[in-house]
């Protein structure tokens, strides 16, 4: 099929469309909902400006919609940027969460639009290890959960880091995914990149609920070849 990627930035949907790739699936477009309000009901927000040199690296047109951030908002922009798109269906990189689902399968569903999930209920620690396994590389840039300190922003996660979110896991109960919003990650390279990302300033902000990494600025770094060079 022809499918737009619902497309945040994040690992969850790189990861998605990467397999949806992979399955045979054809995806020439991004589809990024901006909400004004941080706390979106449905939408992943720190970061979307960089969202443009993801699409740029991989190639793929992107299509932004505005929302209020708001439940009824949030479906309103992802109907909006959807109407339109000549494509079969839309992929996603919904995991565990029965709402996200419901919303997107209504919008989707009113515009005749399949839903391909291809992360949908599958075991975590089979995602995360798939996830390494695949060439995706992800920053966390969002910490809001117990266990998970300042010294996460800017992290890389690698097997390492997984290895830190299970122990974390054992105790607070985490998705080690973050699929409960216990954190948000930026992906900075993929195999479906031509450059990766490269983060170039970036802030932290952190209070008592916990923090974000703000991208200042990104560009698209040159790739390194077999030797070390670049090309």
């Amino acid at each position: 099929m022809k499918l737009a990627s619902l497309h945040s930035g994040g690992k969850d949907s790189a990861f998605s469309l990467y397999l949806a790739e992979q399955m045979g699936h054809e995806v020439p477009v991004l589809v990024n909902i901006v909400p004004q309000d941080e706390a979106s009901w449905i939408f992943h927000t720190p970061n979307l400006d960089v969202l443009p040199l993801m699409a740029e690296s991989m190639g793929k047109e992107l299509v932004t919609a505005p929302s209020s951030g708001s439940e009824e908002g949030d479906m309103e922009g992802l109907r909006a940027a959807l109407e339109g798109l000549d494509v079969d269906g839309v992929v996603t990189g919904a995991i565990w969460s029965d709402y996200q689902w419901d919303r997107m399968g209504l919008v989707c569903g009113d515009l005749g639009l399949k839903v391909v999930s291809p992360l949908w209920r599958k075991d975590q620690d089979l995602v995360m290890e798939e996830l390494l396994s695949s060439g995706i590389r992800a920053v966390i840039v969002g910490c809001y959960a117990e266990g998970l300190g300042e010294e996460w922003l800017g992290r890389e996660i690698d097997r390492g880091a997984a290895e830190e979110l299970k122990r974390i896991r054992a105790k607070t109960g985490i998705s080690i995914l973050g699929e409960g919003g216990e954190y948000e990650s930026l992906t900075v390279d993929s195999p479906l990149y031509s450059r990766p990302l490269s983060i170039d300033s970036a802030e932290k902000e952190w209070s008592r609920s916990g923090g974000t990494l703000r991208v200042r600025s990104a560009s698209l770094a040159p790739r390194k070849g077999p030797s070390g060079g670049t090309s």
